[in-house]
């Protein structure tokens, strides 16, 4: 998809003075932390490295805690906003995802029956160096088995008992539906019996392409296109019993977990970018185009139900990423965790404008640039 990127004063971002971006300071401050302690984010075909990024990452731990118009005075001073302009004419776009809580147990009753998985030891990366012929390349994951590359099992076999007894299993849920959409958010806090909490985030998947079973519904005249939301295929669902399985398998992707320990339950958990992320200011993006810890602001006229009636317009940090979430103007919006997050982030599809902040120390290559 080809874009062209054009230089936007900050006065001129629709809804930038009334922004309060304290929220993602700490967040790029553990960027930096990450990057300085562990390993630089991959670098996104649009060019920002996170070498470029450091600099204002680090005086954005200088910048905390500041009140709204500080922290509006240091991306002002750090980073140079431009407007994703897609060629084709078309707005970015904009969903949202949330962590959801799901009452669990650790071990299977008639009751709790439908595990969350750990990542199989036979299931191993796969690149371009040992990807064998044949193997679509979209694959990111394979299965090794007598020494042979091969294409992993499914969404369906797997759900037919094919990782049984292997000591994978986390944790039971009680509902295939609530597994399947936490595969879809990828990732959960469980709450058991005894009130403990824990957290678990995505670890690796089968490496099939994701399948929207909302879009099948659609073109099975099953549900109206324009009121589609996680709500209404949930309800579709429910009252379809005998066809969950036939649906739910046409998503062919499968997602294996980890444990994702965050003390403080207020944070967010710790998705792609490794840090935790931040309810309504962490945007999952397209991460071959952006680098993670790259700032955006996003503007949306029509998505208003996230601001008490006001079109959102807020700065936002990219901290994770997505199999769905594919474009330069392309994003998911985290919403928080629990039910209330959850019914907030199943009617967010809107059309958005995307201005990406570049570090100001390497704006002038991008001005005139093209995607």
């Amino acid at each position: 998809m080809e874009f062209r990127l054009k230089p936007v004063a900050f006065p001129a971002l629709p809804g930038w003075v009334e922004d309060d971006p304290t929220a993602i300071l700490g967040a790029m401050s553990n960027c930096r932390d990450h990057i300085a302690g562990n390993k630089p984010y991959r670098t996104g075909s649009l060019g920002i490295a996170a070498a470029d990024l450091l600099p204002a990452l680090a005086a954005a731990s200088e910048a905390a805690p500041a009140d709204a118009a500080r922290a509006r005075a240091y991306f002002e001073q750090w980073f140079q906003p431009f407007l994703i302009e897609r060629i084709d004419g078309q707005q970015g776009f904009v969903t949202a995802y949330y962590e959801p809580e799901v009452e669990v147990q650790a071990e299977p009753d008639e009751a709790f029956r439908f595990p969350f998985y750990r990542r199989p030891d036979d299931l191993v990366d796969v690149d371009d160096s040992n990807r064998p012929p044949g193997l679509d390349p979209y694959f990111a994951f394979a299965r090794l088995r007598e020494g042979q590359i091969e294409e992993y099992p499914d969404r369906k076999a797997i759900e037919q008992g094919l990782l049984a007894a292997r000591g994978l299993e986390i944790a039971y849920a009680r509902s295939k539906v609530d597994v399947f959409f936490i595969h879809v958010q990828g990732a959960a806090r469980l709450i058991y019996p005894d009130g403990a909490v824990r957290r678990i985030t995505y670890a690796a998947k089968t490496g099939h392409r994701f399948s929207p079973i909302g879009k099948l519904l659609i073109e099975r005249g099953e549900i109206d296109a324009a009121t589609v939301s996680m709500a209404s295929i949930r309800d579709w669902l429910a009252r379809h019993p005998e066809q969950v399985d036939d649906v739910l398998w046409h998503n062919r992707s499968f997602i294996f977990f980890r444990d994702a320990p965050v003390e403080d339950l207020h944070l967010g958990p710790v998705a792609a970018a490794k840090v935790p992320i931040v309810a309504g200011r962490s945007l999952a993006v397209d991460r071959l185009i952006h680098t993670f810890a790259t700032p955006f602001f996003i503007r949306s006229d029509n998505l208003t139900h996230l601001d008490g009636g006001r079109p959102f317009a807020r700065t936002m940090l990219a901290l994770d990423t997505g199999s769905a979430i594919v474009g330069p103007a392309r994003g998911d919006i985290f919403t928080g965790s629990g039910d209330i997050a959850g019914s907030l982030a199943g009617n967010v599809r809107n059309a958005a404008d995307f201005y990406v902040f570049v570090p100001r120390s390497i704006a002038a290559r991008f001005h005139h640039g093209e995607g």
